[in-house]
């Protein structure tokens, strides 16, 4: 008779999904290949379209809305800035998972004409709606 370590299958899903949470996590919060000097990481977007605008919502939890600047450059919306962390000398740091320091973001748009109708970060998102012009 073969023995069965019945904990086997346990550790070996637990560990498929600590790989999982892992991917997704370098998915969404990622070192990006920016044009600027140094690492920076690129925040999460979900980018929705209608007949007459973009809607553009980007995950930048505890982000000072003063640290983000948003450009539209040709066809594309350049969005970049800064996540501080403050982290007192008493502090002792015991997980950090979001990211922090410089982030940039470059969404790419069909070809046309754009305006920012609407740039407010509130709940941790960044709530952009692009008019299309023309």
């Amino acid at each position: 008779m073969k023995f069965r370590d019945p904990t086997s299958p346990m550790w070996m899903q637990a560990l498929k999904m600590l790989e999982q949470a892992d991917q997704l996590h370098k998915h969404f919060f990622q070192l990006g290949k920016t044009k600027s000097r140094g690492p920076v990481w690129e925040p999460p977007v979900d980018l929705l379209e209608t007949e007459r605008y973009f809607l553009i919502l980007i995950a930048l939890p505890g982000i000072d809305p003063s640290e983000v600047s948003v450009v539209i450059e040709n066809s594309a919306i350049h969005v970049v800035g800064e996540r501080q962390i403050a982290i007192g000398r008493d502090t002792v740091v015991r997980r950090l998972e979001i990211p922090y320091g410089r982030f940039e973001k470059w969404i790419s748009l069909p070809n046309g004409h754009y305006q920012i109708a609407e740039n407010v970060l509130t709940n941790g998102c960044l709530r952009l709606v692009l008019n299309k012009l023309g």
